[in-house]
């Protein structure tokens, strides 16, 4: 077990084995509505060679506590799209954290018709061994978040769009003050190299 921090930023245990379970179990069930639901952004023809999303080993490492730095007056941000306009967000919060020895930030991003927080990203093996055009989080933090609040972010959730699959969705791009300098080998590869 190792520490953690919960919403509230108070240390709480951290059960290694029971997050490895709940990671794996999560992972089945993106394969399943991958393979089988109707809104699977796998095209229908490519699905009976759908044998699983290719994903980096779970790795705790990547599972970080953050440092909110909450914005009292958040920033509209519009993001560049892989097709069609550009989405307009909210900045609404800044993370700080340590990946390897390395200070990290990364933008929470907020909209109206979102209860989750969005974090777009681009890393280290981005183009490489994760698609070309970044990766995302979604955080749903309990209640508002305020300065100096530590909550767990983990990168073994980080999921590749859907406009990497089919060319019928458009995904916002990471903007560049996602652009980690590090390399995250945690959550899905790219679906290509499978």
């Amino acid at each position: 077990m190792t520490t953690d921090a919960n919403d509230a930023g108070e240390r709480t245990e951290f059960d290694v084995d029971a997050w490895r379970e709940e990671l794996e179990a999560h992972r089945a069930e993106k394969d399943e509505f991958f393979d089988e639901h109707p809104q699977s952004p796998i095209p229908p023809e490519d699905r009976e060679e759908f044998s699983g999303l290719p994903y980096f080993d779970p790795d705790p490492d990547y599972r970080v506590t953050a440092t909110v730095e909450t914005h009292d007056d958040p920033e509209p941000v519009e993001m560049e799209t892989t097709g069609g306009p550009p989405q307009r967000y909210l900045r609404e919060a800044t993370l700080r954290f340590d990946i390897d020895g390395e200070e990290c930030t990364l933008a929470m991003y907020g909209r109206e018709d979102q209860e989750s927080l969005f974090v777009p990203f681009r890393d280290k093996t981005t183009g490489q061994q994760s698609y070309e055009n970044g990766r995302y989080l979604e955080l749903h933090p309990e209640g508002d978040l305020s300065d100096g609040d530590e909550i767990p972010v983990d990168f073994n959730l980080a999921y590749t769009p859907f406009c990497a699959f089919s060319e019928a969705f458009s995904c916002p791009l990471p903007p560049e003050e996602n652009w980690l300098d590090v390399v995250v080998r945690a959550g899905e590869k790219d679906w290509t190299s499978n």
